[in-house]
């Protein structure tokens, strides 16, 4: 591989570790939210978390299109995700406030994706990068809309 294809390669694994991660933290607060807000949290949560079940899937394919392994254990998501596992079961406003700071990290993690897919040529990386960007800011824009 070229290191364009290296770095693009190295941005997608850190997109895939970042969303899986966000992806089990959702699941996790879809389980765990208690409060007023019960239902609307639990069904926005499972909304969230069965779009990202999708994504990770697409994103690990794309790294095997460009010929590489994609990581697939908790200690490489560990490793390469800047999203990082909850700790307890916080109050429902917390989990909110917490998922949307972890949306917008996903985003800038889809940005890498783009810049490095932009340097290699790689339309097609790109493209996922462009479409996980619009999925996390919409998510934030969602979560953030029960703070106010």
């Amino acid at each position: 591989m070229t290191k364009k294809r290296d770095d693009t390669v190295e941005a997608l694994s850190r997109l895939l570790a970042a969303s899986y991660t966000l992806y089990l933290k959702t699941h996790n607060f879809h389980w765990n939210v208690t409060g007023p807000m019960f239902s609307t949290l639990h069904t926005l949560f499972e909304t969230e978390y069965t779009e990202l079940a999708l994504a990770v899937d697409e994103i690990a394919e794309r790294i095997r299109a460009l010929g590489a392994p994609a990581p697939g254990s908790y200690t490489e998501f560990s490793r390469l995700s800047p999203v990082k596992e909850a700790q307890g079961t916080p109050k429902a406003l917390a989990m909110v406030e917490e998922l949307a700071g972890d949306q917008d990290t996903v985003a800038d993690a889809a940005r890498q994706v783009v810049e490095a897919a932009e340097s290699a040529g790689d339309q097609a990386s790109g493209d996922l990068g462009v479409r996980r960007i619009d999925v996390h800011e919409k998510n934030a824009w969602m979560l953030r809309s029960h703070l106010e």
